[in-house]
């Protein structure tokens, strides 16, 4: 079992009589891109700022690499934490590598630290542009540059693909799931959208309404799809009658997932009530499904 990088206990947060983060218990692995997934308004950003030390709990604990969070530890521990929360900032008359300059003299960091995060990001080609006339996607990629000088050992993101164009996900979805082999460093990557966690991550929380509704590897997500087999017929009607049916969908009826020799029985059933099977096949559980059951979309798993 790997080492936990990132652990909560009981972590909340209140706003009045509005609780937007509600017993949170995370346990991010050591070396995991961990994908904090959920839709919006569900409490992602109010946690990974719990998590730096910029909003203050209204109650739990917070453990970032072995060491707990209080206001006597905070600033030794995010040493050896980067972040990029909500927007990046920058000097936008400045280009990108003079950016990094004040980055590096403000937290002391040797020369070469700067040519290493450009190329990280591969930025190292825009060295004399500044950084007003960058697309969306160069800007948040000068923000993780940024992020990720000094060497962190763990980087946290927040929305870090909202509003790129296509070659722009792709870009940053190359660069997360490269940091931890390039640089053994743990990320945890917020995202309302359920496909971009999945091709990024290998761990995931799912966050509905401030609490966690799942917290595993992304292929224990993967598992709870539930297998059906989907009939069309010539009459429902009476078919639902004789079968047994656990829900319809639109002109589909679907039954619990079966063996071929019951399904073959299925077939023989309608057959001999001389009612005509129109198509029959197996249908896995979407992703998709899973994610909206779990944020309450759907009433049921």
């Amino acid at each position: 079992m790997m080492d936990e990088c990132v652990t909560t206990i009981g972590l909340c947060k209140r706003y009045g009589s509005e609780t937007c983060v509600d017993h949170l218990a995370l346990k991010v692995p050591q070396g995991a891109v961990y994908g904090f997934l959920g839709p919006n308004g569900a409490g992602k950003t109010t946690t990974l700022k719990m998590l730096l030390g910029l909003v203050h709990p209204s109650a739990g604990s917070v453990r970032l690499l072995g060491h707990e969070l209080t206001p006597r530890t905070r600033l030794a521990i995010l040493r050896e934490v980067g972040s990029l929360i909500e927007s990046p900032s920058y000097y936008g008359h400045l280009t990108a590598r003079e950016n990094l300059e004040i980055v590096r003299r403000l937290r002391g960091l040797p020369a070469e630290e700067i040519d290493e995060a450009l190329r990280t990001v591969r930025l190292d080609g825009q060295v004399k542009k500044p950084v007003n006339h960058f697309s969306l996607g160069m800007k948040q990629r000068l923000g993780i540059a940024a992020a990720l000088m000094g060497r962190p050992r763990l980087l946290l993101l927040d929305e870090p693909t909202n509003g790129l164009d296509p070659s722009g996900i792709q870009e940053m979805r190359e660069l997360i799931r490269s940091l931890p082999s390039r640089y053994g460093m743990t990320v945890i990557v917020s995202s309302h959208l359920l496909g971009e966690i999945d091709q990024m991550a290998d761990h995931v929380g799912v966050i509905r309404q401030g609490r966690l509704v799942f917290q595993g590897t992304m292929s224990g997500l993967h598992g709870m799809s539930a297998a059906r087999l989907a009939l069309r017929t010539q009459d429902n009607a009476r078919a639902r009658s004789l079968l047994p049916v656990a829900r319809s969908e639109g002109e589909w009826l679907l039954l619990d997932a079966m063996s071929d020799s019951e399904a073959a029985r299925v077939s023989l059933k309608l057959a001999g009530a001389g009612i005509g099977l129109v198509r029959m096949e197996q249908r896995e559980t979407s992703l998709e499904d899973i994610f909206l059951r779990l944020t309450g979309t759907e009433e049921t798993l």
